[in-house]
């Protein structure tokens, strides 16, 4: 789809798991369980939704999805899909190879939005993965063997999510993994950005506190329509309930109040919204029928 002379396409880079009760929090099984049914182990299904923007002089990610660098035992237990490679998924939608990217921008750095920014240099080292479990040996070890997967690209990322991302709270330390920015830095490709700042004319990231700190959302403006991505804030549609809260936030309640403020822009602006995990309707048009939010889908 075209938003002005803006290009717009969904990357879909794959299929994984995580617990149904993590992604609900407080809301019962019984509830949660008719919109996204679990499996064996309750996970439920999601999906990592990059986007492409192509203006006239930029090729432009939103997210780089969950990455390719996973040992067996990691892929089985996050329940991680894949059918073919992030850059062949890019090249089919796109015609675009990992050379054209010029910007890549990560909303946040949890594994499962910038898992793409880098790839294993040499995949036969993927048996060294099991020194994950030592924290001491991570960063000078398993850093030599990443480099960027956009090397012409310059990556963007704000510098309060880094400043998190290096010394993480207790909650979400898991979600991050140095691979996934510090051969970008070593290689130069780096930028860090001010909390609330403009990739491109009409394209603005925008801090939104909840999910974490310091985790962003984007908006593209274009052709008097307003493209919104809400990152974590709304993972899926099912999300859409203002109590509908991850467990993993760490503000839970600035999420409340600010996924009640978006959406009632959202709602009365008739904004394209842009939901990352959704599995199978990621851009939807929201209305309000008797009081209830409906995502009404939209093909890109």
């Amino acid at each position: 789809m075209f938003l002005g002379d803006y290009r717009i396409e969904t990357i879909p880079d794959s299929e994984f798991r995580l617990d149904g009760g993590a992604m609900f929090g407080i809301v019962p099984r019984v509830l949660w369980e008719k919109v996204s049914p679990p499996d064996e182990f309750n996970r439920i299904s999601l999906q990592t939704n990059c986007l492409f923007i192509e203006t006239p002089i930029e090729k432009i990610l939103i997210e780089t999805g969950i990455g390719e660098k996973w040992t067996e035992k990691e892929t089985q237990k996050y329940g991680i899909f894949r059918t073919k490679s992030f850059a062949k998924t890019l090249f089919e939608k796109t015609g675009c190879n990992p050379e054209d990217i010029s910007i890549v921008v990560n909303t946040h750095l949890h594994f499962d939005h910038c898992g793409g920014n880098t790839i294993l240099q040499d995949e036969l080292q993927i048996t060294n993965y099991e020194l994950r479990e030592s924290e001491d040996q991570k960063p000078k070890t398993r850093n030599q063997k990443f480099i960027p997967q956009f090397p012409n690209a310059r990556y963007f990322v704000s510098k309060s999510e880094l400043e998190h991302a290096e010394n993480p709270h207790e909650r979400d330390k898991a979600s991050y993994l140095f691979e996934n920015w510090r051969p970008l830095q070593k290689s130069g490709q780096l930028e860090l950005k001010d909390d609330c700042y403009e990739v491109v004319e009409g394209l603005t990231m925008r801090q939104v506190r909840g999910h974490n700190g310091s985790m962003q959302t984007f908006c593209l403006e274009k052709d008097n329509q307003i493209f919104y991505g809400f990152a974590d804030l709304i993972p899926t549609r099912a999300h859409l309930s203002p109590a509908w809260i991850m467990s993993f936030d760490l503000f839970p309640l600035e999420t409340l109040e600010n996924k009640k403020r978006l959406l009632r822009q959202a709602v009365a602006e008739k904004w394209l919204c842009f939901f990352y995990h959704d599995f199978d309707t990621p851009l939807c048009r929201l209305s309000q029928e008797d009081g209830k939010l409906i995502a009404n889908k939209i093909e890109v």
